[in-house]
């Protein structure tokens, strides 16, 4: 099956090549019950991995021309079309066909096998790649090989001993021979040059010297081997010499469902970066690095044969940033990312900035890219880790799905993502506590509240939103320590009295302001410890740390909602809108213990019920 292309997406046919040498991932892609004849309905199915799961897409059977000629993919074959019918619904996958211009062979790879893909520079290639290349091929990973080419000149130009540059030859196969001669061994791998018969005329190419070199055994065997004429081996040393770069696809254990093959454990994670929340940007910016999302790593089981002797475990970290490409004609473009590595033990809290102010990555990615994904392997101890995903620059928002390949059996989970309404446990607990003590006597601070308030609340005693911010305001100017520009707004002393209202009055009595005032002076010791520059204000990025002090645990996503909803355009957050969250917090966790009468954590509303629980707060 020999393939050509007239666009920008000579990468997708490098991948489309790839496929077809194996025939059970041809046919996931596409389903082989579909022709021209039998059931034809003019449209045909084509499935593609998508950021963790299988997609079907669906296309006519219309394809460009011009001049009566297929503009883009097209098999020399002129009565075979699924080549540009698979292009057509990758193009559709993704939006269009120029968002398939200037792509990356990694990237359809994983789409056709929802594998995960590495790159090898072979100038610095490591010293075990024979033996990661066996063990990939005994997988079923997927590998190609390319020449690079300096200019636009040098595309399709061969090299003395017939290798083409810019193309991407498949790999198909490892041996390791015995030199009778010389009583040492020689490797050789297996290439095919999916374009056509142009084939390798140096060492070990057909009818070469070379081969009178091993056993007639080992001549037949590897013969064998080679059954396509476009195929040929060379020794490994001169492939290494000869190409400029190797990919490899690493396949996923339901790619491999039925055949006997040992295959990698993969654990998925999902999120994204939040300005103002979650995207804290690279080490360079160590006043947010620590607010990145943050993945445990668990590492169980040693590899059963290693090279070195070390015990370590093998694993693969691929980091993709999701929909970019198809939002390429909105003006999105692919964000500069990276990952780091840190070693850590018995803890599945977020850590904080000072852990990493003096603590040394473990291990983290060569570069920071921007490509779709970013992916390294790595040998390391069992243990635990926290893996780091981020941009390069802080605020810079996207999302992305971290995945982690390992030999063995290894586990990954996002840090800290119990939600704990942990103030008010303590609040029931102060309240047992209060009942064996005898009535305490006001404090001046309270003669004054009392005299306030009598002045204001009139004869029933009670006051509504206007009145609450009215001696707020007053109470708020004899405390210089409390900033806000106008006291409360009117909004937040609406959300304080549905938090205090115990009797559903719609109004505060003196008891229920007297403890409304006590909860903002506790929060407010809190605040004052994060504006550290007395503005007024905190960072968006310190809320976290704000709320955990104040006894609520979140996870990520409620962390970034906050910052979302509460932070201005400078990414702060002023005191007033801090309160508000807050009492909002507290009010929701309070109605929800309200309704979870066994508490486990569920409760089931009817319409009328959710309409007043969200209304009221």
């Amino acid at each position: 099956m020999n393939l050509l292309f007239l666009t920008g997406d000579c990468w997708l046919l490098a991948a489309i090549a790839c496929l077809t040498l194996n025939e059970k991932l041809l046919y996931r892609v596409i389903p082989p019950d579909q022709s021209f004849t039998r059931d034809y309905a003019g449209i045909f199915h084509f499935q593609f991995w998508r950021y963790g799961e299988w997609i079907d897409v669906v296309v006519d059977d219309r394809v460009p021309t011009c001049r009566n000629q297929l503009v883009f993919t097209k098999s020399f074959r002129k009565n075979e079309f699924w080549s540009a019918l698979l292009e057509k619904a990758y193009a559709k996958l993704h939006g269009s066909y120029e968002a398939l211009k200037g792509g990356n062979t990694l990237e359809a790879m994983e789409d056709f096998t929802g594998g995960v893909t590495e790159f090898f520079e072979l100038s610095e290639a490591p010293k075990e790649l024979y033996s990661i290349m066996k063990k990939a091929l005994a997988r079923g990973s997927l590998m190609g090989c390319s020449i690079d080419v300096v200019s636009a000149s040098e595309v399709e130009t061969r090299t003395e001993q017939g290798l083409v540059k810019g193309h991407a030859y498949s790999i198909i196969g490892l041996e390791e021979c015995d030199v009778v001669a010389k009583n040492t061994k020689i490797r050789l791998i297996r290439l095919r040059n999916p374009w056509g018969l142009v084939l390798w005329k140096g060492p070990w190419s057909a009818n070469s010297k070379e081969w009178s070199s091993i056993s007639i055994a080992d001549k037949e065997n590897l013969r064998k081997q080679t059954v396509e004429a476009s195929e040929f081996w060379m020794s490994f040393d001169e492939f290494k010499r000869n190409f400029t770069k190797l990919e490899m696809c690493n396949l996923t254990p339901d790619a491999l469902q039925g055949e006997e093959r040992h295959s990698w454990t993969v654990s998925i994670n999902e999120g994204r970066w939040v300005r103002g929340s979650s995207a804290g940007g690279c080490r360079n910016f160590p006043d947010t690095f620590w607010t990145n999302p943050q993945y445990r790593l668990q590492l169980n089981e040693e590899d059963d044969d290693p090279e070195d002797g070390q015990v370590a475990c093998t694993v693969v970290v691929a980091l993709m940033q999701k929909g970019r490409r198809m939002q390429r004609h909105q003006g999105a473009r692919f964000l500069t990312i990276g990952f780091s590595i840190y070693e850590m033990c018995g803890q599945n809290q977020h850590l904080q900035k000072d852990f990493f102010l003096y603590t040394a990555s473990r291990a983290k990615c060569k570069m920071y890219i921007n490509l779709r994904e970013v992916t390294e392997r790595f040998r390391l101890p069992p243990g635990e880790y926290v893996v780091i995903p981020t941009t390069f620059e802080a605020h810079r928002e996207g999302e992305f799905i971290l995945r982690v390949f390992s030999e063995k059996q290894s586990t990954s989970e996002e840090a800290e993502n119990t939600i704990e309404p942990g103030q008010i446990q303590q609040d029931k607990k102060k309240k047992e506590k209060r009942k064996l003590l005898e009535p305490e006597e006001e404090t001046e601070e309270e003669k004054q509240f009392r005299a306030i308030y009598q002045q204001i609340s009139g004869e029933d005693m009670q006051i509504c939103a206007n009145e609450l911010k009215t001696i707020m305001r007053n109470v708020l100017a004899k405390h210089s320590e409390i900033k806000t520009t106008d006291g409360f707004s009117l909004e937040t002393c609406r959300s304080m009295i549905a938090l205090m209202d115990t009797d559903g009055t719609g109004k505060l009595n003196l008891q229920e302001f007297k403890h409304l005032w006590k909860k903002i002076k506790e929060w407010q010791l809190i605040f004052k410890r994060f504006d550290q520059d007395k503005s007024g204000s905190i960072s968006s990025f310190e809320m976290r740390n704000a709320v955990n002090g104040a006894g609520f645990h979140l996870n990520k996503q409620l962390y970034d909602i906050i910052a979302m909803r509460y932070a201005d355009e400078h990414l702060n957050i002023d005191f007033d809108s801090y309160i508000c969250c807050f009492v909002r917090l507290e009010g929701m966790f309070r109605a929800f213990n309200a309704f979870d009468k066994d508490g486990d954590g569920i409760i089931k509303l009817n319409v009328l019920e959710w309409l007043q629980l969200t209304m009221y707060s």
